[in-house]
């Protein structure tokens, strides 16, 4: 008999504040109106498939708020890993992907949590100094080898810096590319890109997300 393939998906559950990490079949996530609950019982991301697309509402540690967001069926089930992001904190609320790629970015986002709770009250511009100028300066060095494009071919893009992450974005297609900082993992994971591929839009006759 045939394995399945499995997706992993995770969040912050925004009411006992724990990670929430579930392993799924694509049949099972095929189900109409999946619901993936915390343990608690007080929160649950749900996940409908329909036609190409995957819809998922989110619930939200940082605003408080479910997101509703979306993307291809195809990346939902095939891509090492997703990340939809609270447009209001700039910090990560899900993922979707692989056991070990979801694993690593859940610990990572935890990372930021803690630092974020201990440094409340002492907001700067940015959650880590530190480490947005270290991401910033890889991201120049990247860019001065002409390492940094985008799926539909094109080499240009705007950078927009956010409280704990930089967006890279396609000025062709509108393709985006998040690059988290804001923590110690963060600028390891950069330090080890020699290129920065952003994913463009589906419909610029290129692979996006």
């Amino acid at each position: 008999m045939v394995e399945q393939a499995k997706r992993t998906l995770a969040y912050i559950c925004p009411e006992c504040r724990q990670s929430v990490v579930i392993e799924r079949t694509a049949f099972q996530l095929a189900a109409a109106g999946s619901e993936l609950p915390c343990p608690c019982g007080k929160s649950a991301l749900t996940v409908e498939l329909a036609g190409d697309r995957a819809h998922l509402q989110v619930p939200c540690l940082f605003c408080g708020t479910d997101h509703s967001v979306s993307c291809s069926q195809r990346a939902f089930l095939h891509e090492h890993l997703l990340a939809f992001s609270c447009a209001r904190s700039g910090l990560d609320c899900c993922y979707v992907g692989e056991e070990d790629a979801v694993f690593a970015a859940v610990g990572r986002l935890e990372e930021a949590v803690d630092k974020l709770e201990a440094e409340a009250g002492a907001k700067g511009a940015f959650l880590d100094e530190l480490v947005m100028h270290e991401v910033l300066s890889e991201i120049r060095d990247i860019a001065q080898r002409d390492g940094i494009s985008c799926t539909c071919g094109s080499q240009r893009w705007n950078l927009q810096v956010n409280y704990s992450s930089v967006d890279l974005k396609c000025a062709d297609c509108g393709g985006a590319m998040r690059i988290p900082a804001a923590t110690a993992s963060d600028i390891e994971d950069i330090c080890c890109k020699y290129t920065l591929l952003i994913h463009g839009r589906e419909g610029a006759g290129h692979d996006g997300l």
